[in-house]
């Protein structure tokens, strides 16, 4: 919107000087003041661009459809654009980047590594973790947090009912799971006894821990112990397993828990889980990469595990950093934005923490992308430049936040609307190009006509003709051009770069220009010996007319029609059939020859016209075939 406004005062306040320049020249070689008036009028409507505007809107709202069918629906048409110029995209690991379906792989208790399968219910630890994954717990086995159904899976297995768990020891009192305990703790009555069950992460609950159960000995826990509770995690964490440790007390009396009670614990056991990446999700972190933009894994996991997934999936290279929740904590902003472009994982990070990680990537000139799904992530949201929510697990606080909504929660999702947004920018710029390209040739011949004394080589209605009529339907046509792949091959635009680089000005002054030659080529011929003037601003008009409805295959995209596909973009063809009929009618009914001020034209003139107008679009063609190698 700002490049649009800028380019649009520059290019008025150039063509009023042109056309004042055009009247003048007009008056001295004779005109009349009302005819030298009504020309340059006519030129100034002819030259400036006016259906920019809607058609820019037009091709945001049809992106818009677009990527909602593709799952990314987006709140306000800019976000579309903008997707075209995000750098780095920081995404949440569960659901997004894997399947969310948690699956528990092994356990560790009394010493022993057990797969999933290998529990007995009858041993006193095991028996512990099967209730305690039932009752420390809100899910069920359908609804709830991903991770607490793996669990209430695993106690199923063992015949472990739930339900009737859940009804034979009802909740006392509980303290919520939150990112900065990192622990979820629930009171029971079980056999007369008041027992508190706590989960959570092993860093929260190691130091909290004041005995172990080993077999069926509870004795106080050694450094021994510790060293090996650590090192099992680590060795979980480094198969990208996500790791709980389970940990209970027994209370003297029943009453309402706090935090202060979350200590002198009994080591149980660590249940490791795993959550596969989505299929989709390596292929999509390979076309971020060939885009040049950084994709960033965030995640409360530990950072064992959060580097394992992120080298799967691809994030994660060598001598890339994995920063911890706390580390950032520690940092000057000044020292996260010297390490940011560096690091491609956050593990153990609260959302609070993403804000900043935001902020660090802005402050190095990047467009940031950021996911997220709770409430505490609103202000990330808020504060990227395009947010991300989750549709499915999404809170309404966080959707409210965000600029774009994620209908499946996939990463995958994200770079396909990174695509769109890309090659809605790059066919906003052709339809410029075709625009402009075409005006540019139009006031060429008209200033070549003025300097050379030749009569008004097009009346005010040819000019509006091609401006209302063969304009539009081009331009919308190239807008909805489909994305060839070429966009990801290239680096995110800067968002600072003006709509009108100087590579796109100078293709659009050749192209004008070129056109403008076989335009006075049929101004020429049409005015021939006789100075038959109506008739050369005849043919010139229809060759310019026609060139430009053919120029409109030349502004699809870089390559030539033979990469791009002759019928790839079906509405290009269409708007060039609509076109070619409209003039064809102007030049051919006698009825309309009065009304738009043209000659009647012979078959030769009509076949010299068609030559003509198709002669630049070969030649531009050709440059593109050999240029492309397509």
């Amino acid at each position: 919107q700002v490049s649009l406004d800028n380019f649009g005062k520059k290019l008025s306040i150039g063509i009023i000087v042109l056309c004042g320049i055009i009247f003048v020249m007009n008056l001295f070689h004779g005109v009349n003041i009302l005819d030298s008036l009504m020309f340059a009028v006519a030129l100034a409507v002819a030259a400036i661009p006016e259906a920019l505007s809607s058609i820019v809107t037009i091709v945001l709202a049809i992106g818009t459809q677009k990527l909602s069918k593709e799952n990314a629906i987006i709140k306000n048409l800019k976000s579309v654009e903008a997707l075209g110029c995000v750098g780095v995209i920081c995404s949440d690991k569960t659901g997004t980047l894997t399947q969310n379906k948690m699956t528990v792989k092994k356990v560790y208790v009394s010493g022993r590594v057990l797969e999933d399968s290998g529990l007995d219910s009858t041993r006193l630890a095991e028996d512990i973790i099967l209730k305690e994954s039932v009752l420390c717990n809100d899910a069920t086995t359908e609804v709830g947090d991903p991770t607490e159904i793996a669990l209430i899976n695993l106690a199923e297995k063992y015949s472990v009912g739930y339900k009737e768990l859940k009804e034979k020891y009802p909740r006392i009192s509980e303290i919520p799971f939150d990112s900065d305990r990192k622990l979820m703790s629930t009171v029971h009555e079980i056999d007369g006894k008041i027992i508190m069950f706590t989960k959570g992460a092993l860093d929260s609950l190691l130091p909290r821990l004041k005995s172990i159960i080993h077999g069926s000995e509870i004795r106080e826990i050694t450094p021994e112990d510790i060293k090996e509770i650590e090192n099992i995690n680590t060795m979980f964490a480094e198969t990208g397993l996500r790791v709980l440790t389970y940990a209970y007390k027994v209370l003297e009396c029943e009453k309402d828990i706090c935090h202060d009670d979350e200590n002198g614990y009994i080591f149980v056991g660590l249940v490791g889980m795993i959550d596969p990446p989505r299929v989709e999700s390596k292929e999509a972190v390979e076309k971020c990469i060939m885009a040049g933009i950084k994709p960033v894994m965030i995640t409360g996991d530990h950072k064992v595990t959060a580097r394992t997934i992120a080298k799967e999936i691809g994030i994660y290279q060598e001598g890339d950093n994995v920063l911890e929740g706390v580390e950032v904590e520690k940092m000057s902003d000044e020292e996260l934005k010297e390490k940011v472009a560096h690091t491609s994982v956050y593990a153990r990070v609260s959302p609070e923490y993403k804000i900043r990680i935001v902020t660090a990537w802005q402050s190095l000139g990047k467009i940031c992308a950021m996911t997220g799904d709770g409430v505490n992530d609103a202000p990330a949201l808020k504060r990227a430049d395009i947010g991300i929510a989750m549709g499915i697990t999404g809170t309404e606080v966080s959707k409210d936040a965000a600029s774009m909504i994620l209908a499946d929660d996939n990463f995958s999702t994200i770079v396909k609307a990174v695509t769109t947004g890309r090659n809605i920018y790059a066919n906003i710029k052709n339809s410029i190009r075709f625009l402009l390209s075409g005006n540019t040739a139009a006031i060429l011949a008209v200033i070549y006509s003025s300097f050379a004394g030749l009569p008004v080589i097009f009346a005010p209605v040819h000019l509006l003709f091609i401006n209302l009529l063969t304009d539009s339907l081009p331009a919308i046509a190239i807008g909805m051009e489909p994305s060839h792949g070429e966009v990801l091959k290239e680096k995110p635009r800067d968002p600072k770069e003006p709509i009108l680089t100087q590579a796109l000005s100078s293709r659009i002054l050749g192209e004008g220009l070129l056109i403008a030659i076989f335009v006075m080529a049929g101004f020429y011929l049409g005015y021939g010996e006789m100075k038959d003037a109506l008739k050369g601003s005849t043919m010139a008009f229809a060759v310019l007319c026609l060139a430009r409805l053919f120029h409109g295959f030349n502004c699809r995209g870089n390559s030539s029609i033979f990469g791009l596909g002759f019928m790839s973009n079906p509405f290009s063809v269409v708007a060039f059939l609509i076109g070619f009929v409209l003039l064809s009618g102007v030049l051919m009914i006698p009825a309309l020859h009065g009304v738009f001020e043209v000659a009647p034209l012979g078959m030769n003139d009509l076949l010299a016209v068609y030559g003509l107008a198709f002669i630049p679009t070969v030649i531009i063609q050709a440059a593109k075939y050999f240029k492309y190698k397509r």
